[in-house]
Parts: structure tokens; sequence; C-alpha cells
């Protein structure tokens, strides 16, 4: 099967996970071509695999004006088609100008990947998260089956959140999921969700294919041996709702208890406010700044820590956290959204309410002063990485699932119908 993979930036740093998915993918015998809506940056491109994923994936933006007007010229020989996708997105806008010109321009990027798409023969259309990758792979496919050629392809994405269950509205989550042929979720709780948002006649659309860690290169070792210092490490962008300022409360409140260190390791808009946070709270001389880490560097650094601690007041179900319990450390995370389908607490992890400093820093002194229970939560947490959360499982999984799509018709199915009735 020859699959088109359209991401809104890919590779990107934050989104490792999609990459590991693809590799895990072509290993499971499916052809994957892969499009980026925006080209990557160098910041997102800074492993040899993501190096060599880069060189491999065409980008819609910035738009090369020979290739945007051959697929739109290529398009316009579907006259009846164009102008009625066109009309399409136009329509779905919500009121004013500046929305109208932003389904303009997802219009023109629709008719882009669907040129791609025909170019490389793609079988199957696929797009992570439910953002403007999407949206263009859901214009492409109205098009494509407006047109009067044979062979249109189905096409799905992959549903994470919690952004875009934060804006149900702005991402148009039930219209696209009517749409689609098929809704990836990544968790029980995300497909949840979903079903709360989409009639019953929608559910049966929603499966969940769980993303996974890569376990030969996370390879677990035991736990390091007890010292008088613990080193705490947080992964992730340094944003406001990844919790990194509770964890740095939680660590002003072990001074005198336990002696402890944080590295924190990312980058983003919160870094100033966290390192002013560090200096108030008297603990800057304990806190480490590490920056952004590819995934060659990943397990080096989850090497040279005794804790894992993911603080977050949102996530999906953080791939950083099945990388850590793969290597042998020990979790501790947020009870939120779907982290309890991968940690439970007191078996595989430990897990507190969100926002809540004085628990995280109980259950990081649980760990200083319990060896037994630092190895038992290691123990544990590699076996449920290896039962449920390996990635070459996950891909083989989501293999299956693109091989028994629905056949697309060849005209739009009913859902698009009603969304369509008045073209």
């Amino acid at each position: 099967m020859r699959v088109g993979y359209v991401v809104h930036t890919y590779p990107a740093l934050s989104h490792a996970f999609i990459g590991r998915e693809v590799a895990g993918l072509r290993r499971a015998g499916v052809e994957v071509r892969t499009l980026s809506i925006h080209r990557a940056d160098d910041e997102h491109v800074l492993s040899r695999e993501d190096r060599e994923e880069a060189a491999a994936t065409e980008s819609v933006l910035p738009a090369s004006p020979f290739r945007l007007t051959a697929a739109h010229l290529r398009a316009v020989s579907h006259p009846v088609a164009y102008f009625k996708t066109l009309r399409f997105a136009l329509g779905r806008a919500p009121a004013g100008v500046p929305a109208r010109l932003r389904q303009l321009f997802y219009f023109g990027e629709a008719v882009y990947v669907w040129a791609w798409a025909r170019r490389h023969r793609v079988e199957h259309l696929h797009a992570h998260l439910a953002n403007v990758a999407t949206d263009d792979v859901w214009l492409a496919s109205v098009f494509d089956r407006f047109t009067d050629r044979p062979g249109h392809w189905g096409w799905s994405f992959t549903m994470h959140g919690p952004t875009e269950f934060f804006a149900v509205e702005r991402f148009n989550l039930a219209a696209k999921v009517a749409a689609a042929d098929r809704v990836v979720c990544i968790s029980d709780f995300c497909r949840s969700q979903l079903m709360l948002l989409c009639p019953p006649s929608s559910w049966d659309k929603l499966t969940v294919v769980r993303c996974g860690a890569d376990l030969d290169r996370y390879r677990f070792r035991p736990p390091r041996p007890s010292s008088s210092r613990m080193a705490v490490l947080c992964v992730g962008r340094l944003v406001q709702r990844k919790g990194q300022a509770i964890l740095l409360e939680a660590l002003a409140s072990l001074r005198g208890r336990v002696d402890a260190t944080v590295t924190l390791a990312g980058s983003g808009p919160a870094e100033d406010s966290l390192r002013q946070l560090a200096e108030r709270l008297g603990v800057a001389d304990s806190v480490t700044f590490a920056g952004p880490v590819g995934q060659d560097e990943l397990p080096s650094l989850l090497a040279r820590h005794d804790v894992f601690c993911l603080p977050s007041f949102a996530e999906g179900v953080p791939v950083v956290l099945m990388e850590a319990m793969a290597v042998g450390l020990p979790v501790v995370s947020t009870q939120i959204a779907g982290v309890p389908e991968l940690v439970t607490d007191g078996s595989t992890g430990l897990l507190v309410s969100p926002g809540r400093a004085d628990a995280l820093a109980g259950a990081l002194a649980a760990l200083a002063a319990d060896d037994a229970l630092v190895q038992k939560l290691a123990a544990a947490g590699r076996l449920v990485v290896e039962q449920r959360f390996d990635s070459a499982q996950c891909a083989a999984q989501l293999a299956g699932e693109f091989d028994r799509r629905p056949r697309a018709p060849s005209t739009p199915g009913s859902a698009e119908q009603d969304l369509l009735h008045d073209l």
C-alpha cells in the first residue's frame, strides 16, 4: 500500500513520534510518502534520522511558484470539481474577511496536496493532528472525489489533543470526523472526547492506535544506585501547560529534606519566566536548562538521571514518558487525560493531581527514600511499555487500519453529502 502522510511541520522536534511511526510503517511493508505543509526549520532537525527525513520530504510552504502553478493548472482541468471545492472551502469559513482569506489559502494548499498525492499515486492520505494538515487533506479529498477519474483514495487523521479539545469549534472537529473515512485516536480518553462531539453513527470510525517507544533505542537499564543527590529530568517544550513551574516549586519545598537537582530539557516561550522563578525560589543553583534535545541525545540524557518528571496540566499520552519508562527510570506525572492509560499510580509510576507542588514534592521524596519502590516501578514501567506501547507493534496495528479502511466511493460519501448538500 502507498500512503501519503501530511503534517503541519515534518520532521518536528516536539513530534518525533511521527517520524518513528513512519519508520515503523515502512518496516511493516507500507510505502510512505511524506509532505510537510511548512518546511521544517533547522531547530527541528537535530538528529541524523531527522535530517534524512527532511531531505526526503516535500513541503508546500514556502511555496514554489512553478509547482504551485503546475498543481492548479492540473486541477482546473476538472473545472466543476475545482469550483465546487473552492465554494465548499469558502462556505466552511467563519464570518469575517480574514477567515475567508484563510480558507482561500487552505484551498490553495489543498490543491497542491491533491497534485502531490496524484503524482505519487497515493492510495490513502493520512494527516497527523487535527490542524491545517487535516484541513488540507480533507479539501484535497473533497476535490478528488468530485473529479470524474477512477480510483479515489480514502483519508484519515490521527487525533491527539489536548489543543484541539480546547477549541472544538475552531478546529471543526465534529465535521472532520464526519468527513473522514477513519479517525485514529491515541488513547481511550481521546476517543471518548470525540464520541462526546459526534453522533453514535460516527463512533465506529474512531479507532485507538497508541503511539509507542522504540524499544531498540530505549533499552532498559537497572536504576542507578541511590546516592546522596537525586537527579530529576523533565523533557518538553517550555510552555505553561507542561507545568515546569510546579516542578520548580516542588524542588524548593524539598530543600532540607531531599538533596535534588532538576534538568529542564527543551525550549519555548516560558524559559525566561522559569529562570526568574528559579531565582525567586532560591533553587537556581540546582536547576539546569539543557535546551532542545534531539533523539540521538535523549537516551544518554535519560541515563544520567534518577527520576523522570512530567507535571503537565494538559497532555495526550506523552511519548517521552514511555521512553523514560522503557529505559528504567521511575516516572512521576499528573493524573490527567490519557496519562493513566500509560502510568498506573503506585504500580508503573507515580501520579499526582495537576497543579499540586506539595503532592509532587511528596512523590519525589518517596522515591528518594525507597529504593525498593524505585526498582519496582522501573521494572513494571518497562513491562507495560513492552506490552502496550512498543512502536513496532503500534505501527503494525496502524498498517492494519489502513488496510481495512473503507473503500472510498466515487463521489463524496453520505457524511460529506450532508456537508455539501448545497453545492
